[in-house]
């Protein structure tokens, strides 16, 4: 009984963090394959974690804190074996652009709200996951997500530029500094540049020629090295500078205004749901590449407990990230091992190898920024939307020009309310067909080889049926009576598309259509969910005229009841 006892509390605990019982009955052939995959994660994971500090606008070392950490608790908590976290190119530039305004030019603020933004992050997803909202990993559709990564990824390229030629923008708009851009030609910074552009050849050459070599890592290396040997910092060149592994003090939070929270509200959910939606692209994909199965509401809860751990550890959001996952599976990862020995090298890093890291060139962490956000720019799918959907098509470039024009912030809420009022145009105004028999019985739409039943006419509405669309169903049919050219006796409605749940209006709507069909002569027949409807008119006690009124079993059982009828009618009309 004890053993019993025993085996159900950890079957508990093993379902809450699922890590665990990986690592609890791991596999020791795995052992190699996984320290080697951590190596590799750890030296993609630190240049880039330090770029994405500097694209966040905090200090250089919050990147590494947002990357030990959260990996371990993801590894623990998490349902894949195999996605990496991190900080990620959209999420941090989503971040930078709600933080910085609010902060001005105070560098200690701009990390509290940071790490503020960061564990509201966190609690929302814990929130989603408590209550099954994994499905929310649908809420943004794979067009906005696309014309969203688009625009963050193009505004990103034209932001670092900067700091690649060794100037500043005067202007915040993207356009604005777009236009402005050949006129900061002048004022250029040739050393920047020279330095910039080797980054970016050695970077493609080590892709193209060691594809499966860590080319950030090594970029970095070289031209920290060099940065240190030449003393870069003395021709101009801005570098990190001063690279300290300390947190925020806690006497630094006593004067934090509590008040500002208030503006991290609505965009906090926002990225809560980037983040997951995101990630969960990565999850799906990699689960289905090497066949097993995760969890979506896992999935959250791990999310939100490694950006709370992002956020205590002074780090800043963390997503999943498909880069570091692809080089995780390229390298042979097979368990969540892999992001702890990553954690555990990085964590080596800033304890005994910091002060190297404060001759890296900011130039450097540009250009690996712009490398990163260049292969996110994905117009090939934007273009094929035109040919595949076009209201597709119209979302995802919407999306894109919404996020260039107005900001990352209100162009991705602009999105979401822009698919959302497309979802509901639909579901107002949704498509609808006329059925017929082809020459086997079988019912389809109408066609040339499909012809309508004798004396009725068969429709099929394809949205749910509801309180805002139910006048346009009786007008819609009441115009196919009234306008059809043959003699219409009975209407059959195809019930399973349309009647989903129980609404009063729809029932309220139906007896109305009803009554007036009754004054057309014409029998309404309800094709489907015969007992459900029955249930439901009975539940609302409304009644209807039974001569005027059918519950059939399907479509097939209403057409032959029809052909019945009819055949029934003709002979009534031959004994006269």
């Amino acid at each position: 009984m004890a053993k019993l006892s025993d085996r159900l509390l950890f079957q508990k605990i093993f379902k809450w963090i699922p890590g665990l019982a990986i690592l609890f009955n791991y596999r020791r052939e795995y052992l190699s394959y996984d320290i080697r995959a951590g190596l590799s994660v750890a030296a993609v994971s630190l240049p880039v974690s330090i770029a994405y500090a500097d694209l966040t606008g905090v200090g250089a070392i919050a990147g590494l804190y947002s990357t030990i950490l959260p990996l371990v608790a993801y590894a623990l908590f998490g349902s894949s074996r195999q996605l990496i976290v991190g900080p990620d190119t959209a999420t941090c530039a989503v971040v930078a652009a709600v933080v910085i305004p609010l902060a001005a030019n105070d560098p200690i603020l701009r990390w509290q709200l940071v790490i503020v933004m960061t564990i509201m992050i966190g609690i929302w997803c814990l929130i989603a996951g408590k209550f099954h909202l994994g499905a929310l990993a649908d809420l943004l559709s794979r067009p906005i997500l696309i014309g969203l990564l688009n625009g963050i990824s193009i505004t990103i390229i034209v932001d670092q530029f900067a700091k690649v030629c060794g100037f500043s923008y005067d202007a915040g708009n993207f356009f604005a500094r777009l236009f402005y851009l050949p006129l900061k030609v002048p004022d250029m910074h040739f050393i920047t540049v020279l330095i910039s552009l080797s980054t970016l050849l050695l970077l493609i050459g080590i892709k193209k020629f060691r594809p499966r070599w860590s080319a950030p890592l090594i970029v970095v290396v070289i031209m920290t090295f060099a940065s240190w040997a030449i003393g870069f910092d003395q021709y101009g060149v801005k570098i990190i500078g001063q690279f300290s592994n300390q947190m925020l003090s806690l006497a630094s939070w006593g004067d934090f205004d509590i008040g500002l929270m208030r503006e991290l509200v609505v965009p906090s959910v926002n990225i809560a749901v980037i983040c997951f939606i995101s990630m969960m692209i990565t999850v799906r994909s990699f689960a289905a590449k090497n066949n097993y199965d995760t969890d979506a509401d896992t999935e959250f809860r791990a999310l939100g407990i490694a950006n709370i751990v992002a956020g205590l550890s002074n780090g800043f959001v963390v997503s999943g990230t498909s880069s570091r996952t692809a080089v995780n599976d390229v390298n042979g990862g097979k368990t969540q091992l892999v992001s702890i020995v990553a954690a555990l090298v990085i964590a080596l890093v800033v304890f005994f190898l910091l002060s190297p890291l404060e001759y890296i060139p900011t130039a450097v962490l540009a250009i690996i920024l712009i490398y990163s956000s260049w292969s996110l720019i994905d117009i090939k799918s934007i273009i094929r939307f035109f040919k595949l959907n076009r209201d597709a098509f119209y979302l995802s470039l919407a999306t894109l020009i919404a996020v260039l024009l107005i900001g990352i912030i209100p162009g991705m809420a602009l999105a979401v309310l822009l698919g959302l009022f497309m979802f509901l145009r639909r579901v107002f105004r949704p498509t609808d067909q006329l059925l017929g028999v082809d020459a086997d019985g079988r019912i389809h739409s109408l066609s040339q080889h499909v012809t309508p039943i004798d004396n009725a006419i068969m429709y099929r509405f394809n949205s749910p049926l509801t309180y805002f669309n139910i006048a346009y169903f009786k007008k819609r049919i009441i115009n196919l009576v009234d306008e059809s050219p043959e003699k219409v006796g009975y209407v059959i409605v195809d019930t399973i598309p349309c009647f989903t749940y129980q609404d009063v209006s729809v029932l309220l709507g139906i007896e109305e259509l009803v009554r007036a069909l009754k004054a057309r002569n014409i029998v309404f027949i309800l094709a489907g969910r015969r007992k459900t409807l029955k249930r439901w008119f009975k539940d609302m006690n409304i009644n209807m005229d039974k001569a005027y009124i059918e519950f059939a079993y399907d479509l097939y059982f209403s057409v032959k009841m029809v052909q019945s009828k009819e055949h029934m009618a003709d002979i009534e009309d031959q004994d006269e």
